[in-house]
């Protein structure tokens, strides 16, 4: 069984994450991504559809136009779990490079 993250195990892993915030009514995480137009933000979508389904961990998605939003969260955990870090880290490595960095300083 995944277990929910809490504690300093939870504050580690969300400083993993460039970008990702948590979500203000729920035990989740979100990010959004940005893309020159639909077709690209679209391709996106699936390059992460099949990374999803290669790790059985099922992100929800939703797209407007150039930008998809992505929310993790482990339903069998009741929250954010490790399965959530591993694939925002998946997700992020096929992103854009300026979604995938932190702003330089």
């Amino acid at each position: 069984m995944v277990e929910r993250l809490v504690g300093a195990a939870r504050h580690a892993a969300l400083r993993e994450i460039h970008g990702w915030v948590e979500v203000e009514d729920r035990d989740a995480i979100r990010k959004s991504y940005h893309f020159g137009n639909f077709s690209e933000a679209w391709g996106f979508m699936s390059r992460m559809a099949l990374l999803a389904e290669k790790m059985d961990h099922h992100p929800e998605l939703f797209n407007v136009y150039n930008r998809v939003e992505v929310i993790l969260s482990t339903h069998d955990a009741g929250g954010l779990s490790e399965r959530d870090i591993h694939l925002a880290h998946a997700i992020d490595e096929i992103a854009p490079e300026r979604d995938r960095r932190p702003p330089l300083p």
